[in-house]
């Protein structure tokens, strides 16, 4: 089974809940899944796989908790070199261009540093969707096994 991080960005706490739950239907899948709460690089460098889960805040931008980290990626570019990651964007389709900004922009990061997709970027419209979860568990045990 495949040892995976989870990164997440969340405003309000959405997303760092189902970073938690994902870990705990991961570990119940026989998965080693631990959640990064302040991710470094070393972090990023030595996961196995890769799962980003993240809100959209402002227009369209990543969480605060988890854009320093990002714009550290953006600027120290380490390749990834066909590791699998895959990607959760919780949004609100109300905002237009915007929706799932977040999500949309890690999923671009995450192709130009070389990982490999093991799913598209899986959209979560917060008009649609009271729970995240009922949405996102089912996906993830079909992504990761």
């Amino acid at each position: 089974m495949a040892e995976i991080s989870i990164f997440y960005g969340s405003v309000y706490g959405n997303a760092q809940q189902l970073a938690e739950d994902a870990k705990q239907q991961l570990a119940a899948g026989g998965h080693q899944a631990k959640v990064i709460d302040e991710p470094v690089m070393a972090d990023f460098q030595q996961a196995e796989q890769l799962l980003f889960i993240s809100s959209t805040t402002g227009q369209g931008d990543i969480p605060p908790n988890l854009e320093g980290f990002i714009l550290d990626l953006e600027s120290r570019f380490p390749l990834l070199n066909g590791k699998g990651f895959a990607v959760v964007g919780l949004g609100d389709s109300s905002y237009g261009e915007t929706y799932c900004g977040a999500g949309r922009k890690i999923f671009a990061l995450l192709e130009e540093l070389r990982g490999e997709p093991l799913a598209p970027l899986f959209k979560v419209d917060a008009c649609e969707t009271l729970d995240p979860q009922d949405e996102v568990l089912p996906w993830l045990k079909q992504v990761f096994g």
